[in-house]
């Protein structure tokens, strides 16, 4: 599921465009964001982003997970996620970090994600 590393993103692109964040454009507690899918979430935080004037120039991701191993999926990640914002896979980088088994994420309780945006106003 990779709803945690999706919904870094769409923060992190909505934060980026000073647009607010997430639960902000997608409350949780409207009923039509029960079981919303991430990646349409994340689309539709691109197109205010984009109506707002501004283009992604890049972004760069880390997901902690102690299981799955990521490294393996990056190159498939990374296209994923492109694809969604219509950017090359050039312009996404994925670093995938364990807890050491320490903390949720080390005993395997938990998965986090953050990520930063580079945005620019289109000319």
């Amino acid at each position: 599921d990779a709803d945690v590393l999706l919904h870094a993103i769409t923060d992190a692109l909505l934060g980026a465009a000073a647009l607010g964040d997430i639960g902000e454009m997608f409350p949780d507690t409207d009923p039509a964001n029960r079981g919303r899918d991430s990646a349409d979430m994340l689309r539709r935080a691109l197109e205010r982003v984009t109506a707002a004037g501004w283009r992604i120039v890049n972004l760069d991701c880390v997901i902690s997970a102690q299981r799955p191993r990521i490294l393996p999926h990056r190159p498939a990640i990374r296209r994923r996620i492109a694809a969604i914002l219509g950017v090359g896979d050039d312009a996404v980088w994925l670093k995938a970090k364990t807890g050491e088994g320490v903390g949720p994420v080390g005993e395997e309780l938990a998965v986090a994600a953050e990520c930063v945006v580079l945005v620019e106003r289109r000319a």
